[in-house]
C-alpha cells in the first residue's frame, strides 16, 4: 500500500529561498496505534474512551471508520454506540502511545535535528537547511511512507514557510495527505475557510468574532486591527497577522522542556450535588496535580478550578495565591475554597484543578504571614541541618522533601500535557 494517498500542490514550492517547515499530524493517533498493535482491528470502527464500563465514558479519539458513522471526539460513549452499534471501544493505553510517539519523533529527527514536538502526535520540522536542494514534497512523501511502513501509522503533512500555514496545510487533507501552502495561495485556499477552522480560534473566540461580523478567515485578515485588539487584546492582533500569513516563530526543539501549567480533571460516575462526594473528587485531583508538580519540581502561584454542570455549562474560576502551593493538602484547601465560593449547588458532571504561573521549587520563596509563620518556624531546625549537609556534600545531597522517586499517577482523569513526551 502506498502511504501517500493525496498530494495537494498549490503552485509548487521552491526551496531556493525562505523557510521550509513541515507540520506532521498523525492521523487518529490513539486508534491507529491500537490497529498497529492488533492488526485484526484494521478497517473497523474503533474508539478510545476513558471508561467504557460507566456512563462517564467520553470519546478521546476514533478511527475514520467510526467517524463515517458520525462518531466524534468528546462525544459521550452512549451516543457514539447509538450511532455505531458495532463500535469497538478500547481503553487508553498511554504507555503504548508514548512508545509510538517516541518512535515517530525519532524518525523525524533522523531527517533534521530541528524538530519541535507540540503534543504526543504532532510536531514541526524545519528543513530549510536539511532539504539541501531536494524537493520538499518528495521528502514528505518518503517520510510519510516510512511512518506507515515502519510504524504502521498514517500521517498528514503540511509544508509551508511558517508554522501557522504548515499547521493549516496539514489539516487540509486527511488522512494521508501532503499539502503545500504558500503565502500567494492565501486568497484561494485559506481565506474562504470559516473562521472556526482557523488554528488558534476556539469556540469562544469564534463567537466573539462572529459577533462583529467576522465569519471567514478573509474577514479576519482584512478587519481593523485596532478593533480586534479592543475585542481580544493582543491575541486579536496576533490572529490578524496569522490570517495574513505572517508568523515568525522558530521551530524550537527546546520548547518541550517548557510548560506553563499542570492540570487534571475528572468526569464523575454520576451527576452529583453531594458535598462529601465532591470533596473526595477535589482531594483526588489535588493529589494528582501535586504528584505531577513534585515530579517537575515546581510550585503553582495560581490555582484554577473548572466546574461543569449536568447541563454541560462549564465555568473556570482562578485565584492568585499569597504563597506558592505544591503540597496536595494546600492545593486541596485552596481549590475547595474556590469551588465553594462559586458553586451554584446544582448537580455537577466534571471537576478540574489546574496549577499555573509555575515556579521552580528551588527558586520559589514563601511570603511568611501569621498563618504560615508558626509552621515554618517548627521546620526551620530541620532545614538548617539539611542545609549544613548540602553545604558539605553538595546541594543535591538532601532536598527539602521535594524530589524523590518518580511516582505513578494513579488518580483518575485525563491530562493532555506534554508529559507524554517527557521521560
Amino acid at each position: 500500500m502506498k502511504a501517500c494517498k493525496g498530494v495537494t500542490m498549490m503552485n509548487g514550492i521552491q526551496n531556493s529561498k525562505g523557510r521550509i517547515l513541515f507540520h506532521i499530524d498523525m492521523n487518529s493517533f490513539y486508534a491507529s496505534v491500537e490497529m498497529a498493535f492488533d492488526p485484526e482491528l484494521k478497517g473497523k470502527p474503533i474508539a478510545i474512551a476513558g471508561n467504557p464500563e460507566e456512563r462517564k465514558g467520553i470519546i478521546v479519539t476514533c478511527s475514520y471508520e467510526a467517524r463515517a458513522y458520525g462518531v466524534k471526539t468528546t462525544m459521550p460513549l452512549w451516543q457514539a454506540k447509538k450511532l455505531c452499534p458495532s463500535l469497538i471501544i478500547k481503553r487508553p493505553n498511554f504507555d503504548r502511545y508514548r512508545q509510538a510517539s517516541r518512535a515517530m519523533f525519532d524518525i523525524l529527527r533522523e531527517i533534521t535535528p530541528i524538530v519541535e514536538p507540540v503534543s504526543i502526535d504532532e510536531g514541526y520540522m524545519d528543513l530549510t537547511d536539511a532539504a539541501n536542494g531536494k524537493n520538499p514534497v518528495e521528502i514528505a512523501r518518503k517520510l510519510q511512507e516510512r511512518l506507515m511502513g515502519e510504524l504502521l501509522l498514517p500521517s498528514s503533512i503540511g509544508i509551508a514557510p511558517n508554522k501557522f500555514l504548515a499547521k493549516m496545510a496539514s489539516n487540509m487533507k486527511k488522512p494521508l495527505g501532503i499539502t503545500v501552502l504558500r503565502k500567494r495561495e492565501l486568497k484561494e485556499k485559506l481565506w474562504p475557510l470559516p473562521i472556526e477552522e482557523m488554528h488558534g480560534v476556539g469556540n469562544k473566540t469564534a463567537e466573539k468574532l462572529k459577533g462583529i461580523g467576522i465569519t471567514t478567515i478573509d474577514d479576519l485578515a482584512h478587519f481593523d486591527t485596532a478593533a480586534l485588539k479592543s475585542l481580544l487584546g493582543i491575541n486579536g492582533e496576533r490572529l490578524n497577522k496569522r490570517a495574513n500569513g505572517i508568523d515568525d516563530r522558530p521551530v524550537d526543539p527546546e520548547s518541550i522542556n517548557e510548560f506553563k501549567s499542570v492540570g487534571h480533571s475528572a468526569t464523575l460516575p454520576r451527576n452529583t450535588d453531594n458535598p462529601a462526594e465532591l470533596d473526595q473528587v477535589l482531594k483526588s485531583l489535588a493529589e494528582s496535580v501535586a504528584n505531577r508538580m513534585k515530579r517537575k519540581e515546581v510550585l503553582a502561584s495560581k490555582l484554577t478550578v473548572m466546574i461543569r454542570y449536568s447541563n454541560m455549562a462549564t465555568f473556570t474560576r482562578g485565584r492568585k495565591l499569597a504563597n506558592p502551593a505544591g503540597d496536595a493538602g494546600d492545593i486541596f484547601e485552596q481549590a475547595r475554597r474556590i469551588f465553594y465560593q462559586n458553586w451554584t449547588e446544582e448537580p455537577i458532571r466534571l471537576l478540574g484543578i489546574t496549577g499555573s504561573d509555575l515556579l521552580e521549587r528551588k527558586e520559589a520563596f514563601k511570603q511568611l504571614d501569621l498563618f504560615s509563620f508558626e509552621e515554618d518556624a517548627k521546620k526551620e531546625p530541620l532545614y538548617s541541618v539539611i542545609d549544613q549537609i548540602n553545604a558539605k556534600y553538595g546541594d543535591q545531597a538532601i532536598r527539602h522533601g521535594t524530589a524523590g522517586k518518580r511516582e505513578s499517577d494513579s488518580a483518575k482523569g485525563t491530562s493532555f500535557n506534554k508529559d507524554f513526551l517527557r521521560e
